[in-house]
């Protein structure tokens, strides 16, 4: 039997009138009762407003007689499976459309900004990049790495990087050198798979599967995804 993909939105209804819900409430509320979701206020075909609610017929009736309440002529409601990334997606929509209605940005809680490492990672290639014009191949090659030699994960991981494993219930703790060598307990390995089977006591180990990084703040996924 085919495995059920897991899904976010599981009902949706888009572009009703204003009037709709005015006038019949009860209809609207035999669909959207006890349901959470993220709604959308438009006027004049324009989107003027985004905001989640775990009771959504309350928040939009709401919106009737609030600030709001002369700015909007059509709505959309999309339901969703509970409420862990509402918020989120929130702050998605509101981030990439910028509605007028919306005062506040939407935030994110524990997510990265890329913006300060993106710079980084340009500036090092323009210094590179002038290397290759004034200084010749060899000096680029030199600056571009902290060893004569890149071994594996250097490949992957530009930067020093942490990595977790954990073996009977203990959490280990490794970095990745920019090089690609793997640091564990102040010794230093060249491939994961030789630090992974030091770390779990084995004579081999696959570390592509033993060790992990965080991908994104909170979000440890095996190593092995940096080569797909």
């Amino acid at each position: 039997m085919a495995r059920k993909k897991s899904q976010l939105v599981c009902q949706y209804v888009e572009n009703l009138s204003r009037a709709m819900l005015e006038e019949y409430q009860d209809i609207i509320r035999a669909y959207v009762r006890r349901c959470s979701g993220v709604y959308a206020l438009y006027r004049r075909g324009k989107l003027y407003y985004v905001g989640l609610a775990s009771s959504l017929l309350g928040r939009l009736k709401h919106h009737l007689r609030n600030r709001h309440a002369n700015t909007w002529d059509h709505f959309s409601v999309y339901l969703t499976v509970g409420t862990q990334y509402m918020k989120e997606i929130e702050s998605v929509l509101i981030r990439i459309a910028i509605p007028p209605g919306n005062k506040v940005k939407g935030r994110f809680g524990r997510a990265e900004n890329l913006l300060p490492r993106l710079k980084a990672d340009y500036r090092r290639m323009r210094k590179l990049e002038e290397s290759a014009l004034f200084d010749g191949y060899r000096r680029v090659k030199r600056d571009a790495q902290d060893d004569k030699k890149v071994y594996a994960l250097g490949r992957y991981l530009q930067r020093w990087t942490k990595l977790r494993a954990k073996r009977n219930g203990k959490l280990l703790k490794a970095w990745v050198r920019r090089d690609g060598r793997i640091r564990f307990q102040g010794k230093l390995y060249t491939s994961p798979s030789k630090a992974a089977a030091v770390a779990a006591g084995r004579r081999a180990c696959n570390g592509w599967a033993f060790w992990t990084y965080e991908r994104a703040p909170g979000v440890w996924v095996a190593i092995d995804e940096l080569r797909r």
